[in-house]
């Protein structure tokens, strides 16, 4: 006698977990560089796109629901000039589809403004939101992102790389990140290095991506 077994359906459309893609470098068109690496890392997320852009002084951020070509039409990215940038593409492994899901997520806090884009799931989100929600801290989305920028937050003593030593330290599961101040970008793996995250050189500055296809995209070797 056998037990009913359920069909595997496949999606009616492709599916991952996400992409991220970062570039800094004076001097390099870094919006435009960023919107075709996202246009590289399509089919890693489909339901939302977004550009943080940081020119020294403040970090601008352009996102919205839909493909990377439907949310960044027009003019849309002549306007963000600067030397580091950060994009992403979403597939919701948590929280909802909707705009306050999108990535980066851009905020402010004691040391100025920092822009975090997000790869992978956090197996501890729900007593790590839990402890942040009893000691004050405010949620506007569902996604885990925003437990990582709430931690990076309440280290805000400690410079941006000890807070996301610390914070990393605090979260468990499988991610990459990208995070840029006004002035620099962080890239980090989970310690098992699960997430992908590759790495390359394009003149004198660096690109960083879900997959080794954006970088070739843009001409950045590994």
């Amino acid at each position: 006698m056998f037990n009913e077994i359920t069909p595997f359906v496949l999606p009616d459309k492709p599916v991952e977990e996400c992409g991220v893609f970062g570039v800094y470098g004076q001097g390099l068109d870094v919006a435009r560089l960023t919107y075709y690496g996202l246009y590289a890392l399509q089919h890693r997320g489909q339901e939302s796109a977004g550009i943080a852009v940081a020119d020294g002084k403040q970090v601008q951020l352009h996102k919205g629901m839909g493909l990377v070509p439907e949310v960044f039409t027009g003019h849309s990215l002549d306007n963000f000039a600067g030397h580091v940038a950060i994009g992403h593409v979403r597939y919701s492994t948590t929280g909802a589809s909707q705009p306050l899901n999108a990535q980066p997520l851009v905020f402010r806090y004691a040391r100025g403004m920092l822009g975090l884009a997000h790869n992978g799931n956090l197996t501890n989100i729900t007593e790590l939101r839990s402890q942040l929600s009893a000691t004050g801290s405010v949620f506007q989305s569902s996604t885990d992102s925003e437990v990582l920028v709430n931690l990076i937050a309440r280290y805000n003593t400690n410079t941006v790389e000890e807070a996301l030593m610390k914070c990393m330290i605090d979260v468990k599961g499988a991610y990459s990140l990208l995070i840029i101040t006004e002035n620099s970008m962080y890239a980090a793996r989970d310690p098992h290095g699960f997430r992908p995250l590759c790495i390359g050189r394009l003149g004198d500055g660096y690109v960083v991506a879900s997959e080794s296809c954006a970088l070739t995209t843009v001409g950045a070797p590994l």
